[in-house]
């Protein structure tokens, strides 16, 4: 099964560097900064696991629902919402391969209710400079991947992540600045309606 690869690449990680440090951001804080995360937007950047790099913007509405807008010339839209992670590639005349967000590292984050405490979940958490790198799974399934999030404090805000599929296969997001409380219609996760559309 292929999943959901938004990672990032180490090398890029370094624009994130600087020279204060800091004690790690709490988990239960990263957990509350995710809960309070109703809507969000961002440019984003993205490196796969081949190494090559794409750019678009990304919108959040949580729970459960993330659409990624590729800039052109890529044409490629990947959205989730109503339980499935749909990839749309221009390219095909099959219709969107679609698998459940359940199966992706990146539903941890995506959850009603995200608890970062909660047992065999985190697997690292760590300060590194004026960063703070946790590393989560799902508990009950390990073997989906994971997915390593990186945080600035004061105020607490998520700058990039990187998944690990089941294959060992990682993909990099780096965020620009998150603009939360955007006005996102539901419309706009709605695999259903891409599909209509596309006909």
């Amino acid at each position: 099964m292929k999943t959901l690869r938004f990672a990032l690449a180490p090398a890029l990680a370094l624009i994130l560097a600087a020279p204060a440090f800091a004690d790690a951001v709490p988990l239960k804080e990263i957990s509350r900064y995710l809960n309070a995360m109703q809507t969000a937007e961002a440019d984003f950047t993205q490196v796969n696991a081949d190494g090559t790099i794409s750019t678009g913007t990304l919108f959040i509405k949580r729970p459960g629902r993330v659409r990624f807008e590729y800039a052109p010339p890529d044409k490629t839209l990947v959205m989730a919402g109503g339980g499935q992670v749909a990839i749309f590639d221009p390219k095909s005349n099959t219709g969107p391969e679609q698998y459940p967000l359940s199966k992706t590292p990146l539903s941890l984050i995506l959850a009603d209710k995200v608890d970062l405490e909660r047992a065999r979940m985190v697997t690292d958490h760590r300060e590194d400079g004026a960063k703070t790198i946790v590393t989560a799974q799902d508990p009950e399934h390990p073997e989906y991947g994971n997915i390593q999030l990186v945080f600035t404090a004061a105020p607490t805000q998520l700058r990039q992540w990187v998944i690990s599929d089941e294959g060992g296969s990682k993909t990099t997001v780096i965020l620009g600045d998150l603009r939360e409380g955007v006005e996102l219609g539901s419309a706009m996760f709605s695999i259903q309606n891409e599909i209509i559309a596309r006909e």
